[in-house]
Parts: C-alpha cells; sequence; structure tokens
C-alpha cells in the first residue's frame, strides 16, 4: 500500500467515524421517524458539504480521494469538526493527494535542554515519542506514575500501561487518559500510516484488549492532552494532578504535571518520600 492510498483510507475511515457519530440534533436537523441510524447518512453530509453522494462515498472508501482544501473545509463544517479534527483531516487530505517520498525516520530522541529539564524541575514529568513510547522521565513521575525502568523496553509505552490489567490500581480515571493519549497516537499514525512502530504498538494492543480495540475504532483525534487525573499512590494515597504537553524539537512531547488546589502538600511529601533525584532515563539525547 502506498503512503497516499493508506492516507486516503485513513481519511476515509475518520470521516466514516465523524459521520456516524454526529446526530441530526447536533446540528438542527430533524432525525425523522424512520431513521434506521443514530448518526447522519453519507446523503446529509453530502448535502451539507455541497458535494454529491457518489464523490462523498468515494472519499469514504478511499477510492480517488484527492480532495482539495475546500472541499476538505465544507465536510468538516458539515460534521462540526473541532478544531484537532478539522487540522487531522487537512493532514490525511494533503497526503492522499500529493505523492511523497518515503518518510524519513529516525529513532527517537530526547533534546539535551529538555533532558535537563527533567532533572531541574520539582514536578513529575516526562518525556514520550509521537507513538507514546517513554522515553526519559524524572524520579518524580517515577515514583507517582510507576517506573518504567521496571518495564521491558518494547513495554515503555504509555498506551501499553494504561491496558496494562493493574492500571486500575494506580490510574482511577484509566479509559479516560487512554481516551486522551489514543487520539495523539491517532494523530501519529494520520503522518505515517506504516510506520514499524506504530503498526507494533497498535497491534500489540488490538491483541492483548478489548478495550482498545472498541477506544481505537472511535478514531478520535488530539494535537495535545490537557485535564485533570487522579493518581492512587500506594503510600500517599490519591493525589490529583494537572497534565499538560510540550511539543519538543524532533516531534517527542514533554508532559508535566502539577498539583491541584489543595494537593500541593501531597507533591511534597511524594518528594519525601521520592529517592534523590537521579539523571533522567532516555533512549538518546539530541
Amino acid at each position: 500500500m502506498t503512503s497516499e492510498s493508506a492516507a486516503a483510507r485513513e481519511l476515509g475511515l475518520f470521516l466514516r467515524s465523524r459521520r456516524e457519530q454526529t446526530t441530526p440534533q447536533q446540528l438542527g436537523l430533524e432525525p425523522g421517524s424512520r431513521r434506521r441510524v443514530t448518526g447522519l447518512r453519507r446523503e446529509e453530509v453530502a448535502v451539507l458539504a455541497s458535494l454529491s453522494t457518489d464523490y462523498y462515498q468515494r472519499l469514504e472508501q478511499g477510492r480517488d480521494a484527492r480532495p482539495s482544501d475546500a472541499i476538505l473545509d465544507s465536510i468538516a463544517d458539515a460534521l462540526d469538526l473541532d478544531e484537532a479534527e478539522r487540522a487531522h483531516v487537512m493532514r490525511l487530505g494533503h497526503a492522499a493527494r500529493r505523492p511523497q517520498a518515503a518518510p524519513r525516520r529516525r529513532p527517537p530522541q530526547v533534546p539535551r535542554n529538555a533532558r535537563a529539564l527533567l532533572t531541574a524541575t520539582a514536578l513529575p514529568a516526562f518525556i514520550v515519542s509521537p507513538h507514546l513510547d517513554i522515553l526519559a522521565w524524572n524520579s518524580l513521575a517515577a515514583e507517582l506514575l510507576g517506573d518504567p525502568a521496571e518495564l521491558q523496553v518494547s513495554e515503555r509505552n504509555v498506551l501499553m500501561v494504561l491496558f496494562r490489567d493493574d492500571a486500575v490500581l494506580r490510574f482511577s480515571d484509566c479509559r479516560d487518559m487512554a481516551i486522551e493519549y489514543a487520539g495523539m497516537l491517532r494523530r501519529a499514525v494520520a503522518a505515517d500510516p506504516e510506520h514499524p512502530r506504530a503498526i507494533a504498538v497498535v497491534g500489540a494492543l488490538s491483541v492483548r484488549s478489548a478495550g482498545f480495540r472498541s477506544l481505537w475504532a472511535r478514531h478520535d483525534v488530539r494535537d495535545r492532552i490537557r485535564g485533570g487525573k487522579t493518581i492512587r499512590h500506594p503510600r500517599i494515597g490519591d493525589i490529583s494532578m494537572e497534565w499538560d504537553t510540550y511539543a519538543l524539537a524532533g516531534g517527542s512531547t514533554l508532559i508535566v504535571m502539577t498539583p491541584v488546589a489543595g494537593h500541593e502538600d501531597r507533591l511534597r511529601l511524594l518528594s519525601v518520600i521520592t529517592p534523590a533525584q537521579s539523571e533522567s532515563v532516555a533512549i538518546e539525547s539530541a
């Protein structure tokens, strides 16, 4: 499968998923008494986007899919896509209509300055690759979330951790977290659908978890994640943290956690019981 056809197929699957998850009521349409589906029909999206039904159907099927930006904009408006979803559609549309050279795939790296920041910060923080492999972390992150060094290298992946059988013991809302991170992985897959690591991560999780298969079929996409999560620490108890992400050179992402109001003392206690700060672990520094 060429990169163009892979992108066209991914675009079609994404459009279908958004159509099936959008109800007529969300767009101010009358659902009708004889309706058999909860989402929109293809012909309804086509009318809203000022396209022929046949053309829109070919887009969903990934056939002869080379839509212009104007067409993609019309479809995004018709499906009421958010900013991240609209950008996702544009990326896939561009890849589907423009022949591209084979992508240059470099091993994941951690910028030196980012590695120094991990060691210097008084907050739990870690760095992930585009495919969510955990590349580097500091001692506070290891104490709060579990030490990645205890996992095999191939298993040092955020989604693989969240879909372990024991994940709920530490992450009270691990499904919500998985939805966010799966959205980030979806963005990476769109950029290079045939990347070996993408295939390996999605394949392994699909085999081991029905929950992941269901979540992945939703085709949710995220450019970044943020929000609050509660971590169940085995000695301190629940610690509520806010997460935010920062893009780094080379495609990796820095994720930093800060305590929500009222939980600052628990983070300070975590700092007390955490072993002395050691150099962050990284695959490679750039």
